[in-house]
């Protein structure tokens, strides 16, 4: 046999590896064919390649194994199990940039699933691998490594830790700084996982300087960028006083309220979201953002959008309300109240809805003025049907009775009241009529009020325990009035005078 002979059945052998690992990496594309090249034993079929002699059957093999693995977990554990982490990650040191991206690919993919395949990558030094992949000078290897830290640090801390400790949040913050919006876009995305976890974590993003840089990014005409970096700073500001105050400082108000007019739902979301975690922490950060016109673009982006994006507005205008009287008055001012009231009725999540009840609350408990700013929306019926409705959910039953019970403690606007006493069951009832055993003996108006609507009929009809506060609340509307007109009212009147009449004898 020729020398040539020889050659071609090693060139065939060659060509028929490379043709295998590109054809695995095709069908693994598709999360359809996924169980069959696992029933078909693909896994260990493609580990030897990845130590092939040819550097191109390598890569592909590696491509391969990561999509596989990044469909499927069980594949994912099938790596950790054959012991191919430790090799990727050593040769992540080593080998061509087509490779590093494969290899980092395979991290990435592993790390994605769960905490415990993070961790098995950690264990076999990746993450400080991946690290010195940040160094390299190809932007996709950088974007490859970013993205496998990323999926690595959003399960937990202790995994955010590890990354954070292996040096990899200044090499992140200096690609933010790199031409290449792709890699921009993921190492805003690796430093929002990192910062997530805890204030120490997110006060180690802060001090590489990562907030001046992610400030400059908040009118990048690229719409993935802005979404990014708007979690970022999210992630940094909800933390603590001291790091909301960082990012308010950086100046990222008001410029960052032209980005509530983005065609993008959730650069929008995000930028509320944002608000949302900067307002709760003070007085002082709310009315930042309130000097900012923050409520009422708020309030026109509630009116804009419907779902789960409504959440972090609804829930700012609560933060923003629940903090002072003045800042409460804001929101009443900013047209907030009707626009809870759309979002009740029109949303149909009992988390929607009992993040909205809550608001409500917040802005409604302060003064008999903020009460009836809520009333006068004719939230309280809503509020009250609700809280009975039995296929409300418990935490919503639960806002509605502590928001109706905080609003209607401060409430005197008594027509907005006086359709509670006809539906309110005696919990709730109690405080009903409370507010009028308060406000009956200072208005005469009222009181006459009350007895032409039927409210005076509707009291005495209650059967309230005796000594209980709800008989001691009636007793004192009862006080109002002189004693036949209560008398007249009271249950079986009419037919006390049916029976005199029978006993009368005319002269």
């Amino acid at each position: 046999m020729s020398q040539r002979h020889v050659v071609q059945v090693f060139e065939q052998y060659q060509k028929a590896r490379m043709q295998f690992v590109q054809t695995v990496a095709d069908l693994a594309n598709r999360p359809q064919n996924i169980e069959l090249l696992q029933n078909a034993g693909v896994m260990s079929l493609l580990c030897p390649l990845m130590l092939d002699v040819v550097p191109s059957i390598q890569h592909t093999a590696a491509l391969a194994l990561g999509r596989l693995a990044d469909n499927s977990e069980d594949l994912a554990e099938a790596v950790v199990k054959e012991d191919i982490l430790p090799q990727l990650a050593h040769s992540l040191a080593s080998q061509n940039r087509f490779y590093k991206k494969a290899a980092a690919f395979v991290l990435r993919a592993v790390a994605k699933h769960s905490p415990e395949l993070s961790q098995a990558v950690v264990a076999c030094r990746g993450v400080d691998a991946l690290v010195l992949c940040l160094e390299e000078f190809d932007p996709g290897v950088k974007e490859a490594a970013a993205w496998a830290l990323g999926n690595i640090a959003r399960h937990n801390a202790a995994l955010s830790q590890s990354v954070v400790d292996a040096g990899a949040v200044p090499l992140l913050v200096l690609s933010l700084l790199e031409p290449e919006m792709a890699l921009k876009r993921i190492a805003a995305s690796t430093l929002s996982d990192i910062s997530k976890h805890t204030p120490e974590l997110a006060q180690t993003v802060v001090d590489t300087g990562a907030i001046a840089h992610l400030a400059q990014m908040i009118l990048s005409p690229d719409t993935k960028l802005k979404r990014q970096v708007f979690a970022a700073l999210t992630q940094i500001s909800k933390h603590s006083v001291s790091l909301a105050e960082m990012v308010i400082e950086a100046e990222i108000f008001p410029a960052a309220m032209s980005c509530l007019r983005d065609p993008d739902e959730y650069v929008k979301k995000n930028v509320v979201t944002l608000m949302r975690e900067v307002v709760k922490h003070t007085p002082e950060l709310a009315q930042v953002i309130v000097n900012c016109g923050g409520l009422e673009a708020v309030i026109d982006y509630l009116g804009n959008c419907h779902g789960n994006v409504r959440l972090p507005g609804i829930m700012m205008l609560g933060y923003v309300a629940a903090h002072s009287e003045s800042l409460a008055m804001a929101v009443i001012v900013s047209k907030g109240v009707p626009q809870l009231a759309l979002c009740l009725s029109e949303e149909s999540e009992d988390h929607i809805k009992a993040a909205t009840v809550w608001s409500v609350g917040q802005i409604g408990h302060h003064t008999p003025e903020h009460a009836k700013a809520v009333a006068t929306a004719n939230l309280l019926p809503k509020i009250l049907e609700l809280y009975m409705n039995a296929s409300s959910s418990e935490d919503l039953q639960t806002k509605s009775k502590k928001a109706l019970k905080s609003v209607l403690q401060k409430c005197t606007y008594l027509p907005s009241l006086e359709p509670l006493l006809y539906e309110a069951p005696s919990n709730i009832l109690k405080h009903v009529v409370c507010q009028f055993s308060k406000v009956l003996p200072h208005d005469s108006r009222a009181r006459r009020l009350f007895v032409t609507s039927g409210g005076l009929k509707k009291v005495q009809e209650i059967e309230a325990e005796p000594g209980s506060p709800l008989q001691e609340y009636i007793n004192a509307i009862n006080g109002c009035f002189p004693e036949e007109i209560v008398r007249y009212y009271s249950p079986g009147y009419s037919e006390a005078l049916l029976e005199r009449l029978d006993d009368y004898q005319p002269a």
